[in-house]
C-alpha cells in the first residue's frame, strides 16, 4: 500500500537494528526493509508526533550532490532548472526549494527538494526513484556538473511541536532557523547537514548525518522524555492529513505539477514571462495549463461517514452514474481528526470544494465532499 517493491534483495539502513531492538514490525518499502510500526502501534504513533515530537528514519531516500566543474553553485543552479521548472537560481544560501524532475509530456519523474549549500546543492530524492534520478541527472548535466550521490549518509526526521526543544540541547543553532532553512550544523559533535522541514504538516527538522554516526544520534535522540520512534504507517497518515503527495501514488510520470495542485511551487521567472521561461522537459504542456488550466485536479476529500476510502477507489457525480470521473489516490483514517480523509484527482469542473462526489466501494455508493488541504493546519515555523 505504501509503495511499490523491488525484486532484488532488500537492503537495510544503518538504523535497521536499532529498530528490531525497539520493537519495530519490519516491511517492505521501496527496497528496504524498513519498520510500519512500533509497540506503540500506528494511532499512538501518529497523536504523539502531533502532540509531542516523533523520530522518522527516512535513510532510505537518496542524497545526491550537485558541483558545477566550473566552481560556481548559480552555474550547477542554472543546469538544474533544465530538469525541473522551478527557480533554483534565485534559492539563496542556506535555504531549500520543493521541486520535480519532469519527462517531455510534463510528467513527474520524482519530487524532490533542493538545499542551496553555497557551493553545491544537495538534492533529497524519493526511495524508490533514486537509482533513475541519478541516472537522468548523468544523462543531461554530466557535461556541466558532478553528480555526486552521498550512501555514506542516513537521514533521521525529527517533526512535532517539540522538536525544536529536543534537538536544541544538541545543536543551539536550530532554535534561530525558520521553515526550509538548510544547511551545514553541528548536532551532538557529529558533522550534520540540517533542514527545518518534514512530511508531516507540523514544525521539524531532517538531519543528514554519516552512516556509522546514526545510530547513536538516534537513540540520543529517543532518550528524550518527549520523542517516540515512528513507523511508515504514522508516517503516511501524517502525510496524508498535511495533503502532501506521495510518488507513485498522488503524482506520477503521467501526472503534470498543474494536475497535481503544485503550481504553488513553480515561481514566476519560470513562466511565460518570466526572465527564465520555459527550458524544462514538459515546459509547453505545463506553462499552459499554468496559463489556461489543466482539465483535472488533484482535490481532498472527506467521506461523509465512517469507512474509509481507499486509494483506487473510483469516483462518479452522482449515486447511479456509469460513468467514472476520477480516482482516489491516497485514503485512510485521519487520527487527528476522527474521521476518514483521502486525495485524488476530478474534472476541475467538478472540483470546487464543497462539492458532492462518490466514491464505489463494494459495489456500494458512499458519498464524499472535496474539501480544502491540508486537512490538518501545518505548523511551520516561518
Amino acid at each position: 500500500m505504501l509503495s511499490r517493491e523491488t525484486e532484488s534483495p532488500l537492503k537495510r539502513t544503518p538504523l535497521y537494528a536499532l529498530h528490531v531492538a525497539r520493537g519495530g514490525r519490519i516491511v517492505p518499502f521501496a527496497g528496504y526493509e524498513m519498520p510500519v510500526q512500533f509497540s506503540a502501534g500506528v494511532l499512538k504513533e501518529h497523536l504523539h508526533t502531533r502532540a509531542r515530537a516523533g523520530l522518522f528514519d527516512v535513510s532510505h531516500m537518496g542524497q545526491i550532490v550537485l558541483r558545477a566543474k566550473s566552481g560556481g553553485v548559480e552555474n550547477a543552479a542554472r543546469a538544474l532548472e533544465r530538469l525541473v521548472p522551478q527557480d533554483v537560481l534565485a534559492l539563496p544560501a542556506g535555504r531549500q526549494r520543493y521541486a520535480q524532475f519532469t519527462n517531455e509530456a510534463g510528467g513527474i519523474l520524482d519530487d524532490l527538494m533542493i538545499a542551496n549549500f553555497g557551493d553545491h546543492l544537495l538534492l533529497v530524492v524519493n526511495a524508490s526513484c533514486k537509482a533513475e534520478d541519478e541516472a537522468h541527472l548523468r544523462a543531461h548535466l554530466s557535461d556541466v556538473c558532478i553528480i555526486e550521490p552521498l550512501p555514506d549518509r542516513a537521514l533521521l526526521a525529527l517533526q512535532g511541536p517539540r522538536a525544536e526543544a529536543v534537538l536544541v540541547k544538541f545543536c543551539p543553532e536550530v532554535a534561530s532557523m525558520r521553515f526550509m532553512d538548510a544547511g551545514p550544523r553541528n548536532v551532538g559533535g557529529v558533522d550534520c547537514f540540517v533542514s527545518r522541514s518534514g512530511y508531516t504538516g507540523e514544525d521539524g527538522f531532517e538531519i543528514s548525518v554519516p552512516a556509522d554516526r546514526a545510530e547513536a544520534l538516534a537513540t540520543a535522540l529517543l532518550d528524550h522524555e518527549d520523542v517516540l520512534p515512528i513507523g511508515l504507517g504514522a508516517r503516511d497518515s501524517l502525510r496524508l492529513e498535511a495533503g502532501l503527495c506521495l510518488y507513485g501514488h498522488d503524482i506520477d510520470t503521467a501526472t503534470t505539477p498543474v494536475e497535481a495542485a503544485l503550481s504553488w511551487s513553480i515561481q514566476k521567472s519560470r513562466r511565460d514571462g518570466g526572465a527564465r521561461a520555459g527550458g524544462f522537459f514538459g515546459a509547453q504542456k505545463i506553462l499552459s495549463q499554468l496559463e489556461t488550466g489543466a482539465a483535472r485536479k488533484r482535490v481532498g476529500l472527506k467521506p461523509q461517514g465512517r469507512a474509509p476510502v481507499r486509494e483506487g477507489a473510483p469516483l462518479f457525480a452522482d449515486e447511479i452514474s456509469g460513468e467514472q470521473i476520477g480516482r482516489v489516490t491516497s485514503g485512510g483514517f485521519g487520527p487527528s481528526l476522527n474521521a476518514p480523509v483521502a486525495m485524488g484527482y476530478l474534472p476541475a469542473a467538478l472540483a470546487a470544494d464543497g462539492a458532492a462526489v462518490f466514491a464505489e466501494l463494494r459495489g456500494q455508493r458512499l458519498p464524499l465532499r472535496v474539501t480544502a488541504m491540508p486537512f490538518v493546519q501545518n505548523t511551520y515555523k516561518r
